[in-house]
């Protein structure tokens, strides 16, 4: 089924190894190779966690993005770094310009019309009382030409073939950290494509086709986090 307003807190479509799935939950087998999809929770819950809000810290609210040039030192996202990789799907996503008092939706999409493979990390939190929340937070970086007269950082896109890297099921040594946060840059400013939309994605329970259209003349708008399409 088509999503065209998916926000913070809400579950999104991730690849990730099996073979690091098996390991973070105990299941056990060696999946190497092997990918699945899953529906992760947009928010990451670390296994340290004491509860699901606020990563267990009492600061707010699991974080939806981990920045590219701090991640693999943050105690937050350094573990998940080295062996809880994943890689978020989706066609588009939105940010917003500030306009006077306004906050103007753009939907950013692939110039050629695929999807984005967006660079992530996940986490399995287990209460005391068993059961198991799988989530998950997105990497971003500086913002290419195109992305920066509306907002100074983007996702993480990966190319299939640093998809298939990011997804390598091995634990990653501290020592090849490098070569792995070398995937994490801007994407290519040729291959992106923005339009500006309608002011009902601002609203984070509307979902429909609608989200796309064309913003009439004049029309403003109310503030709003980054959310995605799919």
């Amino acid at each position: 089924m088509s999503r065209y307003n998916i926000a913070p807190g809400s579950r999104i479509l991730a690849v990730r190894s099996a073979a690091a799935q098996g390991a973070a939950t105990g299941d056990g087998g060696t999946r190497d190779g092997v990918r699945e999809a899953v529906r992760l929770r947009w928010g990451l819950v670390p296994s340290w966690a004491r509860s699901p809000g606020g990563a267990g810290q009492g600061r707010g609210a699991p974080p939806v993005n981990a920045r590219a040039e701090s991640v693999a030192e943050k105690p937050m996202f350094r573990d998940a770094l080295r062996q809880r990789r994943c890689v978020i799907l989706a066609s588009g996503f939105y940010e917003w310009e500030r306009r006077g008092g306004a906050r103007l939706p753009w939907l950013f999409q692939r110039a050629d019309g695929e999807p984005f493979l967006l660079a992530g990390l996940w986490d399995s939190w287990r209460p005391p009382d068993g059961g198991a929340l799988e989530s998950c937070t997105m990497i971003t970086t500086a913002a290419n030409a195109v992305m920066a007269p509306i907002h100074h950082r983007m996702p993480v896109m990966l190319s299939a073939t640093e998809a298939e890297e990011w997804l390598e099921p091995r634990v990653t040594p501290m020592s090849r950290m490098a070569t792995l946060t070398s995937l994490l840059h801007p994407w290519d400013e040729a291959m992106t494509a923005a339009v500006r939309v309608s002011t009902r994605v601002n609203n984070a329970r509307f979902e429909g086709p609608e989200c796309l259209d064309a913003p009439p003349p004049g029309e403003g708008g109310a503030d709003a986090q980054m959310s995605l399409v799919f």
